[in-house]
């Protein structure tokens, strides 16, 4: 296993400086934001396309610090009812398809998305409960009208130039559970698996460890983010919470980085895990606590993962 960072951490700083910075630290791979949420900051796939002499660069920048590309991250909405937006995160993920298939990576990470409520819908509506029956009429037409073919094109798209889609699993999006992650896998095919980020599980009640025992053969990558839950106000109002991610201290979870929403242990068991059911891959930071700075939130958390982290080859059962 590896230890990996989401770079849109430091997008302020130049892609040089970036990378020193986190290899310095002790990071053995970068996930690079290529459009949507995660910005272009570092690296723009639609002037790249356009310049192969600019891959090559690229290419060579990352490579020269002994650094790995794990995947390209763009994450968007391209089921967004405004067909503009939609199609913008669109547009973004075919180009980074189109880098990846250029830069030799596997991984292009994004949403499932979420369609509005009808053709007519102007903004997204994520359903979370069966009733009144509307609400499961809604979750069927986003289900077979829209998602379902969306991502059976798409899918088609990344499977023809080998790339694989590692959906997060995010509240919000019509993906946010390992079910949710499935039924689009089985309607979709094997080209649509998990970016397997454990912070969005623990808040909705879920078992990361669990979920990955669910998940065997559909994770293709892993995010390294934790989360507090707040006694107080989770038992209070339960963790369906709106308020702003700055009102720490009002919210029922917040994100933290690795280690400080559950221990060591915690994460020796989540790295054991991900032996057991085949994933040997990377596990790349992604950093959002709003309680720390992006430097030490981050440093904190490879050092943690280093002391958590199996990176050994499997021996043999010599005492069987």
């Amino acid at each position: 296993m590896k230890i990996g960072v989401l770079l849109v951490l430091f997008q302020n700083e130049t892609l040089e400086k970036a990378l020193d910075l986190v290899k310095g630290v002790g990071v053995e791979a970068v996930e690079i934001g290529t459009g949507g949420f995660p910005g272009k900051a570092h690296c723009n796939p639609a002037e790249m396309l356009k310049n192969p002499d600019s891959i090559k660069k690229f290419q060579d920048t990352i490579a020269s610090r002994g650094l790995e590309i794990s995947a390209l991250s763009c994450h968007g909405n391209s089921v967004h009812p405004n067909t503009q937006i939609a199609a913008s995160y669109h547009q973004d993920f075919e180009n980074t398809v189109l880098l990846a298939k250029e830069l030799g990576v596997k991984n292009v990470i994004t949403f499932s998305g979420c369609p509005g409520d009808s053709e007519n819908g102007l903004y997204p509506n994520w359903v979370t409960c069966p009733w009144p029956n509307e609400f499961s009429q809604v979750l069927e037409w986003q289900w077979e009208k829209k998602l379902i073919p969306y991502w059976k094109k798409a899918g088609h798209f990344a499977q023809e130039h080998g790339v694989r889609v590692c959906l997060e699993m995010h509240p919000g999006f019509c993906v946010y559970n390992p079910e949710t992650l499935l039924k689009l896998r089985n309607a979709v095919g094997d080209v649509i698996g998990a970016n397997f980020d454990p912070s969005h599980l623990f808040w909705q009640g879920i078992d990361p460890i669990i979920a990955l025992r669910k998940l065997e053969g559909a994770i293709f990558h892993i995010h390294a983010k934790d989360t507090k839950i707040d006694a107080l106000n989770s038992f209070t109002n339960g963790n369906l919470d709106t308020k702003p991610y700055t009102q720490e201290s009002k919210r029922s979870w917040i994100f933290r980085t690795v280690g400080y929403g559950h221990d060591l242990s915690f994460w020796k068991d989540f790295v054991s895990t991900c032996r057991l059911i085949g994933y040997d891959d990377v596990l790349s930071i992604e950093h959002e606590d709003s309680l720390m700075s992006a430097f030490e939130g981050f440093s904190k958390a490879v050092a943690l993962l280093k002391e958590a982290l199996i990176r050994e080859p499997i021996g043999t059962a010599w005492w069987v």
